[in-house]
């Protein structure tokens, strides 16, 4: 259980520092809005989850949160095309991310929530409301991902017959 929960803590970590880079690099712009409450919200979701892991018994394994935190900055050192400047696929590539990692946080959700009918350190109630949460955000971050996909990826000319 203590890998299983550090495990998925740092993968918040580094969901986390996702979710405030893409909404700064979108400063003043309307993705910026749409990104900001699912930041903060992320936040309060690992702050949950590290409440649940002190709740078991669990503590946060802080060498795999660092390494978690520099896999992250080290995952923005890719070729994009774009040496200095950052790369219109960047919108797509982090998009997907963020629905990839919104989407295993909710299974970790429903793993404590199966637990919880056995383990009355878990609380049910709260759960529930996280996962329903995690919901909302897979829903809103795919909007986003559609948008990014359509603005970066399809052609620019209609094709002609």
């Amino acid at each position: 259980m203590a890998i299983y929960l550090n495990d998925h803590y740092t993968g918040a970590t580094g969901g986390l520092e996702l979710f405030q880079r893409a909404a700064g690099a979108k400063k003043g712009g309307k993705e910026e809005v749409v990104l900001t409450d699912p930041a903060r919200q992320v936040e309060e979701d690992r702050d949950a989850l590290a409440q649940i892991m002190a709740d078991l018994g669990v503590s946060v394994d802080r060498t795999k949160v660092a390494l978690g935190w520099v896999a992250e900055k080290a995952g923005r050192l890719k070729t994009n095309g774009h040496l200095f400047s950052r790369s219109p696929l960047s919108d797509v590539l982090e998009a997907e991310a963020m629905l990839l990692g919104v989407l295993g946080k909710a299974a970790c959700w429903r793993s404590l929530r199966a637990l919880a009918y056995t383990d009355r350190r878990l609380d049910a109630a709260k759960l529930d409301t996280l996962l329903e949460r995690a919901e909302h955000q897979n829903a809103a971050l795919e909007e986003l991902r559609v948008a990014a996909v359509t603005r970066t990826l399809a052609p620019k000319t209609p094709p002609s017959n």
